[in-house]
């Protein structure tokens, strides 16, 4: 039985609107140290860098380009257009990186970028491969490690190299890092923001009231990490509501499969659940988010986004806007800047929390027959109103 969105009641209302002013404004990396993050130039050459993926997937695109931003807000590299994005791969940004990003400090070094497609196999061979360069023959100076599988292959003892740790779901559950305040190895640093998933949750429910969410994931160790199960569990618990469940298969390299099983959850997640909590995983692509769409307007099930607005671009109903991602990046950016100038990337601040603004997509509100209230689109920083592969 679907329950009525028409209405928000006043208390709910205010609530979200605490949520959305609530939260800190984001501010630059490590605020307590006394790094700079002015550009400074390597005693010979230019300060090299290389890039580690789990595989392809849009987050990881995305964070990379609003890292390149925030470099060339700093003056790292000089600015410029970015190329357009290739799907999900990184490899077409990062070769532009290579052959014609221009810089006096920053060398994007061309046979250094390293993925590992989501196979285990090439995942254990490239990860071997890579620490073998970083430990023995030591000619980077720098390494993004973007995600979960990235960065648990290269945060150890076997290396030294700086590692910055991007686009993880949770590296404190993941393990990646043994805490907020310390990533427990002086040359690993991960961006953690601990309450991202229940600030969600919690705003979703405060719009929507479900009594009964729909979660599809892949039932893994990393699975559970990418969905925020602990965190699902947790406000289900205290909010009184029933996490209706949905396995999927997420981490593999032929991502048709991926979305295959992701579009069956999604079909059978609209037809038992009141509200559906799209989480990150490799079968939610931009080729299979206009299905989970439809599927979901047609049963009149609000969806809520984990990644981010441009799912909610998109279609998905709501989210937390991420504003192009350039919080984060630029945050990122001066954790590498501050690397350069002499800082060990674990003196660094871990803890970001970006502000929580709302991106809502009216058209898929109208669909399912929710009326979002005046607090609620002022809280918005992001309002869409047409689904793109619908009207």
């Amino acid at each position: 039985m679907k329950i009525p969105f028409s209405t928000l009641g006043r208390a709910a209302a205010l609530v979200l609107a605490v949520l959305c002013m609530a939260a800190p404004v984001p501010s630059a990396a490590g605020t307590a140290d006394h790094f700079s993050t002015a550009p400074a130039k390597r005693l010979e050459g230019k300060w090299r860098i290389g890039y580690y993926e789990g595989g392809p997937y849009v987050t990881y695109v995305e964070t990379l380009e609003a890292t390149i931003r925030g470099l060339m807000n700093t003056g790292w590299i000089e600015p410029a257009t970015l190329p357009a994005r290739d799907g999900e791969s990184s490899a077409a940004l990062w070769t532009w990186l290579a052959t014609k990003a221009r810089s006096e400090f920053l060398e994007f070094v061309p046979d250094a970028h390293y993925s590992a497609n989501w196979e285990d196999d090439k995942r254990r061979r490239t990860s071997e491969a890579l620490i073998e360069r970083l430990a023995s023959t030591k000619d980077l100076d720098l390494v993004m490690a973007m995600g979960t599988w990235a960065g648990k292959d290269l945060a150890n003892d076997r290396h030294g190299t700086p590692t910055i740790v991007m686009a993880t779901s949770d590296p404190l559950s993941s393990g990646i890092i043994r805490s907020v305040e310390d990533s427990g190895f002086a040359h690993v640093h991960a961006r953690v923001d601990p309450d991202r998933y229940k600030r969600q949750l919690t705003v979703f429910h405060e719009i929507v009231r479900f009594k009964k969410l729909g979660v599809a994931y892949e039932d893994s160790v990393d699975g559970r990490v990418y969905a925020a199960i602990d965190d699902v569990e947790e406000l289900a618990k205290a909010r009184g509501f029933e996490v209706v469940r949905c396995h999927t298969k997420s981490d593999i390299a032929d991502t048709s499969e991926a979305e295959r099983s992701v579009l069956k959850c999604i079909e059978q997640l609209a037809k038992t659940s009141d509200a559906i909590y799209v989480t990150n995983q490799g079968g939610v692509t931009a080729r299979s988010v206009p299905s989970i769409v439809r599927i979901a307007n047609e049963h009149l099930v609000p969806t809520f986004s984990q990644t981010g607005s441009q799912q909610v671009q998109q279609g998905m109903m709501v989210s937390l806007a991420t504003a192009g991602r350039r919080f984060v990046g630029q945050f990122s950016a001066d954790v590498i800047a501050k690397v350069f100038n002499g800082a060990r990337p674990n003196q660094l601040n871990q803890l970001f929390e970006a502000p929580p603004k709302i991106a809502i997509n009216l058209r898929s509100a109208e669909l399912v027959g929710f009326n979002p209230p005046v607090v609620l689109l002022g809280a918005a920083d992001e309002i869409f109103s047409t689904i793109p592969s619908a009207d």
